[in-house]
């Protein structure tokens, strides 16, 4: 009933996209945490979203990326507890610095579309909770409300 995309699934399957870290940039974020300590991959996913707000980093992007890392030797891992736990290497660490200070800026509407984001799943949420064993009539006002809302978001777009 979520959909294939879930809650917080929304991109371009919605005809939009959420601010993406530049091709070739997200090595440095992930390195840049592990310089910090270990890290499970979805530990360094939580840190991407809490140090570069706005940012919210997908399995699909950050795997991928640690597995080239491992390969180049950037960084090792072991299973700790059931988990691939990641430590940066002091090759790593060298490619950090070859690069230079060149901190991660979101793009300029990265926290809007955040807050877009969190709204949206909320909407979709609601009207799902509200969907789920409702009556006939409730679920037209649920609806009639949606189309509406739908209007005036086409209304505003038209005026901007």
């Amino acid at each position: 009933m979520h959909g294939r995309h879930g809650f917080g699934g929304f991109g371009r399957g919605f005809g939009f996209e959420f601010p993406r870290v530049r091709r070739g940039d997200m090595k440095f974020l992930l390195l840049e945490i592990l310089k910090d300590g270990p890290r499970h991959g979805y530990e360094i996913i939580g840190e991407l979203d809490t140090r570069f707000r706005g940012y919210r980093a997908s399995p699909g992007s950050v795997y991928p990326t640690l597995q080239m890392l491992e390969e180049g030797g950037y960084v090792t891992s072991e299973e700790i507890e059931g988990k691939k736990v990641y430590t940066v290497t002091e090759s790593g660490l060298q490619l950090l610095h070859d690069r230079g200070e060149r901190p991660f800026e979101p793009p300029p509407h990265a926290k809007q579309a955040g807050e877009l984001r969190e709204s949206i799943r909320k909407l979709v949420s609601a009207v799902v909770d509200g969907a789920r064993g409702t009556d006939e009539q409730t679920m037209k006002r649920i609806n009639d409300v949606l189309n509406r809302t739908r209007r005036e978001v086409y209304s505003i777009l038209a005026e901007s």
